[in-house]
């Protein structure tokens, strides 16, 4: 096991390097426009002084992998810049942004996952029967209906119908815990509809492909109780397809949170990066989207450790 994970590890570190490179190249190579230029505005292209101030203090001096080796620097010494519009250190604004982000995020994957897999499984054992077909309905209408969408109404129809609207101010969970759970609990629970109309329906698939494997029917013809074969067995290995989709898809969830952080006025981290391509912040542009690969790539590595402690055979292999 120890083995297994230290290899996955090992794999990681250069796909993080890849990354970082990636994010590199996109922002100072491929950008159409150079943000000297967008930064300077009309009246400032005709200054070389300032001109090679704002290159010097955002670290655009030199060729262009001494720029890369001087961001990369940073980066490991936990120095993100400072956002151009407001001076601030944004390693220290992601500091209190980030834990809202995931705290969304995870909300909706708790909430898709307490959906999908109860009503995934109960799918499959009612096959072809009433209640097989009303969760695939259920599953089908959550797939067509836009996250957002759902949000808006609830808000609408909130302060229509029962005079009740969404907290203005944020309060953090060490501030005050009831109304920290007022604020999260309404967005997060819209999070997860729409991932687990897709996980709920891979569940279902998963599952009736296990439920026919010999060695639940020999469990089942030596007498072990449904629940035990169900749950115990059949369950167990048909994790393994939906720990994938889960994990792969949890950065993107807490991406998808931007447009539910602006909809319900919560701090976090997508609605920063949306305020700063708004004001074209370049410095937070690029720490931001370092920050949602680098969680997708560990993201995968906890996916490939989580298979090791559902399949023992893959460790051993």
């Amino acid at each position: 096991m120890g083995r297994y994970v230290a290899q996955r590890v090992l794999l990681a570190i250069p796909t993080l390097l890849g990354v970082t490179i990636l994010v590199f190249v996109v922002l100072r190579v491929l950008l159409p426009s150079n943000i000297v230029n967008i930064i300077l505005g009309d009246f400032g292209h005709n200054d070389p002084q300032l001109r090679a101030s704002i290159s010097k203090q955002l670290g655009l001096t030199g060729s262009l992998p001494a720029q890369y080796l001087r961001w990369l620097v940073g980066i490991l010494h936990g120095d993100l810049g400072k956002s151009l519009q407001s001076n601030r250190s944004i390693a220290g604004e992601l500091r209190t942004r980030v834990p809202v982000s995931l705290e969304l995020g995870l909300w909706g994957l708790v909430t898709s996952l307490l959906w999908s897999i109860p009503l995934g499984v109960w799918a499959a054992v009612k096959q072809d029967r009433f209640p097989d077909y009303g969760i695939r309905a259920v599953a089908i209408l959550l797939a067509a209906v836009p996250g957002f969408w759902i949000a808006i109404l609830v808000i609408t129809f909130g302060s229509l119908w029962f005079n009740w609207a969404p907290p203005i101010h944020f309060k953090s969970l060490t501030q005050d815990p009831i109304a920290h759970l007022k604020i999260m609990l309404t967005p997060g629970l819209i999070i997860g509809l729409t991932p687990s109309a897709g996980l709920l329906r891979l569940v279902r698939t998963v599952m009736l492909e296990v439920l026919r494997e010999d060695f639940v029917r020999t469990a089942r013809a030596k007498g072990l109780a449904g629940r035990v074969v169900l749950f115990r067995h059949a369950l167990r290995n048909a994790m393994i397809p939906v720990v994938t989709v889960v994990g792969v898809s949890l950065p993107g969830l807490i991406a998808g949170t931007v447009i539910f952080e602006n909809i319900f006025n919560i701090p976090g981290m997508g609605r920063y990066l949306v305020d700063s391509v708004n004001r074209y912040d370049y410095t937070v542009i690029q720490a931001t989207t370092l920050i949602f690969a680098a969680l997708l790539v560990l993201c995968v590595l906890a996916v490939d450790i989580s298979y090791a402690l559902l399949d023992p055979r893959i460790r051993y292999q």
